[in-house]
């Protein structure tokens, strides 16, 4: 699984998202607070590992701090990879939190100057797209133009 961003966890901390950031920041609350359930073949020796509530409880009392972010994203994925079921709700949860807007990978598209010959695609996180079309040739100089018309 791939590592919580600490910009959509530090936003969702703040509030970002409005009612939705809020049901997730509660839904991620209580994914934590589930009792952790360890992996097979347990023993005496395994380390310990954070259910992630301290970390969460500390990101929330200061939403901003990237530290604190960081801090939560790794004890997600720590349990993650020893809880199977957390790991199940925490991708759930993932797919759901993805829909909340961070400004984490903004794009900006510019495209300035000369001419363009051809399909421009602008955007962020494209995918399963095919551009098919070639690009048309470029237009005729102006004396080139004067000489097929005459």
């Amino acid at each position: 699984m791939d590592p919580i961003s600490v910009a959509l966890l530090a936003a969702l901390a703040g509030g970002a998202g409005g009612e939705l950031g809020r049901r997730l920041w509660s839904g991620l609350t209580t994914l934590v607070r589930r009792p952790l359930v360890g992996g097979q073949g347990e023993s005496a020796q395994a380390p310990a590992v954070s259910s992630g509530e301290a970390e969460l409880a500390r990101l929330q009392e200061k939403p901003g701090d990237a530290v604190r972010a960081q801090a939560l994203s790794t004890a997600l994925a720590v349990r993650a990879v020893v809880d199977a079921e957390f790991s199940v709700g925490l991708r759930q949860w993932h797919e759901q939190a993805k829909l909340v807007r961070t400004g984490d990978g903004d794009v900006h598209n510019t495209i300035s100057g000369g001419t363009v010959y051809g399909p421009v695609l602008q955007g962020r996180d494209f995918s399963g797209l095919s551009v098919t079309t070639s690009a048309p040739p470029p237009p005729a100089s102006e004396g080139e133009a004067r000489s097929t018309q005459g």
